[in-house]
């Protein structure tokens, strides 16, 4: 048997680099297991524990999509929809997209609570390639008129187990009305 290395992958070689910048080589379980399946188009319930890897085994195949197909930015759009519980983790998944897709043009933001939104309003105008969110403020920004979701892509619901315990299941259900039916999705 093999052992899968990252350069072994069929990410973009921009990715690749950033990778190698990092001392990345070997995917972990999650990640040897998802990648592939990901870059086929499938969609992927993905279990594993936290500080395995998750981040990535969902950000490096997304990246590698907006490489291998760009498009332009639409106003109060994105591409990409990455639900989280808090913002702790938002910030966390938007720091691994801008580490892993630092060799790529590409626009990403992050909508959160607790914060003044005109920042965040001020982000989407142009539209975004990915969006890491909360779904409470989510919810606010399409309601004022500031977000379109018509776009997406790419829908993660990461901590999806956490999010639910924390009484977000409406919320996901009122945003899953939102985005189209035709969508990659990733449930980890």
């Amino acid at each position: 048997m093999t052992k899968t290395t990252f350069a072994s992958l069929p990410l973009a070689a921009p990715i690749q680099r950033a990778l190698a910048e990092r001392d990345y080589h070997a995917p972990t379980p999650i990640q040897a297991q998802s990648i592939p399946l990901l870059l086929k188009g499938r969609d992927l319930l993905g279990c594993a524990q936290t500080g395995t890897g998750k981040t990535a085994a969902f950000s490096l195949p997304i990246l590698h999509a907006f490489h291998a197909d760009p498009k332009p930015l639409r106003p109060r759009q994105t591409r990409t929809l990455v639900l989280t519980p808090t913002r702790e983790l938002a910030m966390q998944v938007g720091k691994s997209f801008s580490d892993y897709g630092s060799h790529l043009r590409f626009r990403h933001a992050l909508v959160y609570g607790g914060v003044g939104q005109q920042p965040q309003v001020k982000a989407l105008r142009q539209g975004v390639d990915v969006l890491v969110a909360c779904p409470g403020r989510l919810l606010d920004l399409v309601n004022q008129g500031h977000l379109d979701l018509s776009g997406v892509e790419f829908f993660v619901l990461d901590e999806v187990d956490r999010m639910l315990d924390m009484g977000f299941v409406n919320d996901v259900k009122k945003i899953v009305a939102l985005i189209p039916r035709k969508r990659q999705s990733l449930f980890f």
